[in-house]
């Protein structure tokens, strides 16, 4: 029979395992009496553990949520998973985290027998961000919306819009979405009756949520897709929409999802709809990829490559 305590922690990892568990399969799992389950799970409510328990053929023994935090138990893979996020989070696009997720990833990393330890500070040592330089989001705000599009509650909020002009919204949210470098929540707008994608860290959620409602479709294509689109056309000045001489895949492969929208069109082509800052970084972009490529929208961006062609083509001559 196992010690008490050890046994204690092992009961407490079957519970974070599956959502419920009857007394006689606890009781088969760490080979005592169901009695002494009984008074385990009394143990572990002393220790802060929300243990709930039902009666009768369908009862059994659930882990609920505390009011404190209490000890977690981790396996090898969750370990290693937590920590290599916190230590992503600490440079992230989150405001306000950074220095919480180094304290929470100083306390992981002290806890962490040897072998999980290096795993870890492998992946720390040869992994360089670059993802930051988006704007940061406020942690408290983005929970706000993550737990409304949660409940399905209204949300109400203050927005700034691109040219700095204040609005009031109400909307139902249905997705956060990131690119890699902004956080976007898609919601149904209630007032314009229409899908709108805002830039979270434009958002100040006004409290109290609104009323629950219940979830509409989403837009063709679903939220990712969307926002992208979305995003897209608003953040570049100048959009644009070409067809790649390579398949979807391949492409794929060359980019992140920050970098447009993918669209198989057959085997051996694709379209993109992507933009830039300036004509000339556009179409520096699109001849990096190293395919051949046809732009179908806009005109401005079909005459710089012109131009850029015969000034390459005059540079590509020999000195007489």
């Amino acid at each position: 029979m196992l010690e008490t305590s050890v046994r204690l922690l092992r009961l407490l990892s079957l519970l974070q395992a599956r959502p419920s568990w009857s007394g006689a399969e606890l009781a088969a799992r760490l080979e005592v009496t169901t009695r002494t389950v009984r008074n385990d799970v009394e143990r572990l409510r002393i220790l802060g553990y929300q243990v709930h328990s039902t009666t009768g053929v369908a009862g059994g023994y659930r882990l609920g949520a505390g009011g404190t935090l209490p000890p977690l138990l981790l396996d090898d893979e969750e370990a290693v998973a937590v920590a290599v996020s916190l230590h992503a989070a600490a440079g992230g696009t989150v405001a306000g985290i950074e220095e919480t997720s180094v304290r929470a990833l100083a306390k992981l990393r002290q806890m962490l027998p040897s072998r999980l330890r290096h795993r870890t500070d492998a992946v720390s040592a040869a992994t360089v961000s670059v993802a930051a330089g988006g704007p940061a989001v406020d942690a408290a705000a983005l929970t706000v919306i993550a737990a409304a599009v949660r409940d399905h509650e209204r949300l109400r909020f203050d927005y700034r819009g691109h040219d700095g002009t204040a609005s009031v919204r109400t909307a139902e949210p249905h997705r956060l979405v990131y690119t890699g470098r902004r956080w976007y929540l898609l919601a149904w707008d209630c007032d314009r009756a229409d899908w709108r994608t805002f830039r979270a860290d434009r958002i100040s959620p006004r409290t109290p949520n609104g009323p629950r409602f219940v979830p509409r479709e989403p837009p063709e294509g679903g939220a990712g897709e969307h926002v992208v689109r979305g995003a897209g056309s608003r953040a570049w000045r100048y959009p644009a929409r070409v067809r790649l001489e390579a398949s979807a895949e391949a492409v794929a492969e060359r980019l992140t999802p920050a970098a447009g929208l993918l669209r198989a069109v057959d085997e051996r082509t694709c379209e993109l709809e992507t933009g830039g800052d300036s004509l000339h970084a556009l179409a520096g972009f699109l001849g990096g990829l190293g395919v051949g490529f046809t732009v179908l929208d806009p005109p401005e961006l079909r005459d710089h490559l012109r131009a850029l062609a015969a000034r390459y083509a005059a540079a590509a001559d020999p000195p007489v």
